[in-house]
């Protein structure tokens, strides 16, 4: 008689609390999965069974699918156990996905404390971390994978196969890639020479920096560079840092604002460690290259990745660096829920991994300013004779010698001294000839129009926007065009003085081409803004009119560059308006040649302060005052905020809900206030219209903001988050939306 059953009964199972099964359960049957759902209080782990069918795929990081209530979702299996946390009947696993664990444990617990420092949820977190899966993509890489296999080659190390690619023909396959050294106070070098190798001795602590990153010490630097072009070009910079960190064996992550400056870098790192060392995440980019490029990153085929926003995210093995470019910038801050800003995900994922840490700009903000003054973040400093002897001469229209040489400057929007820094600067008088750059703050033709009798800003007549004339033609026809509802305006009446007359109440990019071109015939004049921004122009003499951001690269430099429309910049509300003109000048002025060959900056605002950190060449020293500033009023950096917004009932509903624990109660809200509304803008309509694009009455947004100090921040933002947890689970107020350090600060 063998020793088989007669019968195929249930086999008990080993773990208790588990219903018997025909085979058993597996080896820790119990699976911890994470719902991919943006509800609040669905934000933790629940227990599922793992059947012996899915045992070999269902490992920790791997999506799965799985039934919660009446319908299956998604979810992420985060581990395995043998212990079911709750008595409740556990449900199985539907199914896996995909084998794929594109869920690493290090970006999980990244997730979840970006989550816990800005109350969101870690699914909303994991949506922007981990990209959308393309199957073709994982079967092509595992093909890949098996091929060396099946010839009996065994497969390049990762890293290995850039270091081959970028070596000189004939080197030894396991050569160093050269690292041709360019220094920069040469000042006219191009970017592709300086791209092969980066000079960090003008800097000082650069090199103590680096020994630090191939120690795995976890240095954490700010860098502020004085120039941006030629032999400081910044993708250069950035390249070789990127490189240094990989050849030592860790791998590295390089975050920039936007398209045009990731291109930039990836020329580069083309040159520093061939197309193969690096992959780069960008949405632009499209669904099945940006999912190639994390798998050949979560595989550890490549040690550099380099992206936008999303990139920070990156699931490279042993993170040795993390660098984050223009942490003023816009683009860094994430839209969706939980509105984090790469900057701070940088500083937590480079703490809990133990990377180092490189914060570069050509400017610096109060946030790097507050942790370098703390003592948190080191500084690459350079010394004010390199400062002097790589950047332009400024030249401010508003001191008093320039206004008493020109007694029209106050109503001039191009003075006398930028007319003439342009002409000294397109012929050449204290150098070489070359292009010159005019910085304007606004696109379109004439994007505002106001009352030419009273001064009245003129604004539609059905949703109350803006009106402006958005080209040529509809400016001579006199057709005003509104910039929220789009519709055509041809009978304008001003509401206050009845006139029908209208003129510019400020010039886009497109009309000040057309002016420029008439002040300097037979020069060439190129537009960068919108959708048709110029990435790079040549030395050839010509005025380039740019939108902030959108200012192309010249090789060589700019001979001058004039920053018009400071005013009305600085005019804006916001507590980060001064900073952040001053950060858009200083990027300017980066890519101006150094006053030795002639370089020269224009700027016509008259806001002393500013302007005076501009001439000084001053970003550092800016930022600290700044920074004071906010300490004695108790505003941000110095301080941490809470933004609460949506209807006025929902608000105050959910301010009720918030118990801040010990002395945090104490702490005052303010608000709700009504501030514009839903979508946006300029407030259309004034405070308490409603008036929506197409006149249709919409809920007026309400704010309310909570400062809390950084002792008591994080019992206050889980004060928050449980708050916004139990509003979601009993469905006791309409949604509201929850910001912690909002970017754009009111």
């Amino acid at each position: 008689m063998t020793g088989e059953p007669l019968f195929d009964l249930p086999v008990p199972s080993p773990v208790t609390g588990l219903p018997e099964v025909a085979g058993g359960w597996p080896d820790d049957p119990v699976a911890r999965v994470l719902l991919d759902s943006g509800v609040p209080h669905l934000d933790r782990e629940f227990d599922y069974l793992v059947p012996r069918s899915l045992d070999d795929e269902a490992r920790p990081g791997v999506r799965v699918r799985v039934r919660f209530g009446h319908q299956d979702v998604l979810g992420w299996l985060t581990a395995r156990g043998s212990e079911p946390s709750t008595g409740a009947k556990l449900l199985p696993l539907r199914s896996v996905v995909s084998p794929e664990p594109v869920l690493t444990p290090e970006i999980l617990d990244l997730a979840r404390a970006v989550a816990a420092r800005y109350a969101g949820n870690v699914a909303d977190v994991l949506r922007v971390a981990v990209p959308p899966r393309v199957a073709k993509v994982e079967k092509a890489l595992n093909a890949e994978a098996e091929a060396p296999e099946a010839t009996g080659t065994p497969a390049p190390a990762p890293g290995s196969v850039s270091a081959a690619d970028s070596a000189p023909e004939g080197a030894p396959d396991h050569a160093p890639v050269p690292d041709t050294k360019v220094s920069p106070a040469a000042g006219g070098l191009s970017g592709a020479a300086a791209a092969e190798g980066f000079d960090w001795s003008p800097l000082r602590g650069a090199e103590a920096f680096f020994q630090q990153v191939r120690a795995g010490d976890g240095p954490r630097a700010a860098l502020t560079v004085p120039s941006a072009h030629g032999a400081w070009d910044t993708a250069s910079l950035l390249a070789d840092a990127a490189a240094r960190t990989a050849e030592a064996g860790r791998a590295a992550v390089v975050v920039v604002p936007d398209q045009r400056d990731l291109e930039r870098l990836c020329r580069a790192l083309d040159r520093r460690v061939g197309p193969e060392g690096y992959a780069r995440l960008t949405a632009d980019d499209g669904p099945t290259p940006r999912y190639r490029a994390f798998l050949q990153l979560r595989r550890g085929l490549r040690r550099i990745a380099v992206g936008t926003r999303s990139a920070i995210w990156a699931p490279v093995e042993h993170p040795g660096l993390v660098a984050v470019w223009n942490d003023d910038d816009s683009l860094h801050a994430e839209q969706r829920s939980p509105y984090q800003h790469v900057r701070d995900v940088a500083l937590v994922r480079s703490e809990l991994a133990g990377a180092g840490l490189l914060l570069a700009s050509t400017s610096r903000t109060p946030e790097v300013q507050r942790l370098v003054e703390s003592g948190w973040l080191g500084e690459l400093g350079v010394g004010r004779e390199t400062i002097h002897a790589v950047t332009p001469r400024v030249v401010s229209t508003a001191d008093s010698w320039e206004t008493e040489r020109d007694p029209l400057l106050a109503r001039a929007r191009l003075p006398q001294a930028a007319w003439k820094a342009a002409r000294e600067g397109l012929e050449g008088k204290h150098g070489t000839p070359g292009p010159v750059l005019v910085q304007v703050g606004r696109s379109g033709f004439i994007p505002a129009l106001i009352c030419r009798d009273c001064g009245t800003p003129a604004r539609c007549r059905h949703c109350t926007g803006p009106l402006g004339f958005p080209d040529r033609t509809a400016s001579a026809r006199n057709e005003a065009a509104c910039r929220w509802c789009g519709r055509r305006e041809r009978h304008f009446e001003c509401p206050e003085c009845d006139s029908s007359r209208l003129r510019a109440g400020s010039r886009g990019v497109d009309r000040t081409a057309e002016e420029l071109g008439r002040a300097f015939p037979n020069t060439p004049v190129l537009a960068s803004s919108g959708d048709h921004i110029l990435a790079t122009v040549d030395d050839t003499p010509a005025l380039v009119v740019a939108t902030i951001g959108a200012e192309p690269v010249v090789p060589g430099g700019y001979t001058t560059a004039l920053l018009l429309d400071g005013d009305s910049q600085l005019q804006r509300e916001g507590l980060r308006t001064p900073g952040q003109v001053l950060s858009r000048w200083f990027a300017a002025a980066a890519l101006v040649r150094s006053r030795q060959d002639g370089g020269v900056v224009v700027v016509t605002a008259s806001q002393e302060d500013v302007v005076g950190a501009l001439v000084r060449m001053d970003p550092a020293g800016y930022a600290s005052r700044q920074l004071a500033e906010r300490r004695e009023l108790h505003l941000p950096p110095a301080v941490r905020m809470a933004e609460v917004s949506g209807p006025a009932n929902a608000v105050t509903a959910f301010m009720d809900l918030v118990e801040l624990p010990g002395a945090s109660k104490d702490l005052p809200w303010i608000g709700p206030v009504p501030v514009e509304d839903w979508t946006g803008g300029e407030g259309r309509g004034g405070a308490g219209s409603g008036s929506g694009p197409a006149g249709h009455a919409e809920p007026l947004r309400h704010r309310a903001l909570l400062f809390f100090p950084y002792g008591a921040a994080r019992s206050v933002v889980e004060a928050l988050r449980a708050a916004r947890s139990a509003s979601s689970a009993r469905r006791l107020t309409e949604p509201v939306r929850l910001r912690i350090d909002p970017f754009d600060l009111p």
